[in-house]
């Protein structure tokens, strides 16, 4: 009679106990996005400012790949910080060349605003669905990685053999993929799949640099062809 009565007890804080880990992930996650995504922007201004040059696709994937590595490895500590802001702040000087490009056409400020507009929307619409909903999209994993992979090699392929067309397509398929890893990273912090607040922000941050510079050459393609 005690152990049936102490059963629920059990199952309630542990699912109280569940709850209070998944918010204080999903805090912590949020804070340090907002952080990393203003520290990126700024890196991004000043090297448009400064009209520094890309340092080209194979220097952008060693150094990412590099610092996700880095970042991986001390996700659990205090250092793991510090390698985050490392990996976002390389990203935004990647990132404040090809914002650069763009300011520099007619009507390139719109063209920036409309894309910072459109990830800003896209982002907040879709993790308020995610979280309000709390459905599990985690069958979207192999889909988006699958999906990822095809458009990541398209859009090398892209690049290598100078096949604008390709390139479009590429960015308006990532603009597709991205949506869904928002939806799918999100999942996992509500339903315990990331405990990791350092990789939440790593996955959702990847998730809006992709989609902003997607939408920028979406749209920069269809303002200079007007």
């Amino acid at each position: 009679m005690r152990t049936a009565q102490t059963a629920p007890l059990v199952v309630s804080r542990s699912g109280a106990r569940s709850e209070l880990s998944t918010n204080r992930v999903l805090r912590n996650t949020y804070a340090l996005l907002s952080a990393t995504l203003l520290f990126s922007a700024a890196i991004a201004a000043v090297s448009a400012a400064l009209k520094m040059p890309h340092p080209g696709i194979v220097f952008t994937l060693l150094g990412f790949f590099g610092l996700l590595f880095v970042t991986t490895k001390l996700r659990n500590s205090a250092w793991g910080l510090a390698a985050v802001f490392g990996l976002t702040g390389f990203m935004g000087y990647t990132l404040g060349p090809i914002v650069g490009h763009y300011l520099a056409i007619p009507n390139g400020h719109q063209v920036v605003m409309m894309a910072m507009g459109g990830t800003a929307g896209i982002f907040v619409g879709l993790s308020a669905y995610a979280l309000t909903t709390r459905k599990d999209f985690s069958f979207m994993g192999g889909f988006l990685l699958a999906g990822i992979i095809v458009a990541f090699l398209a859009g090398l392929g892209a690049i290598f053999f100078q096949m604008p067309a390709l390139s479009l397509t590429v960015s308006a398929a990532f603009v597709l993929l991205m949506a869904g890893l928002i939806l799918f990273e999100t999942s996992r912090i509500v339903h315990g799949g990331e405990t990791n607040y350092i990789m939440a922000t790593v996955g959702l941050y990847v998730s809006i640099y992709n989609l902003f510079s997607s939408l920028l050459a979406l749209i920069g393609f269809g303002s200079s062809s007007d």
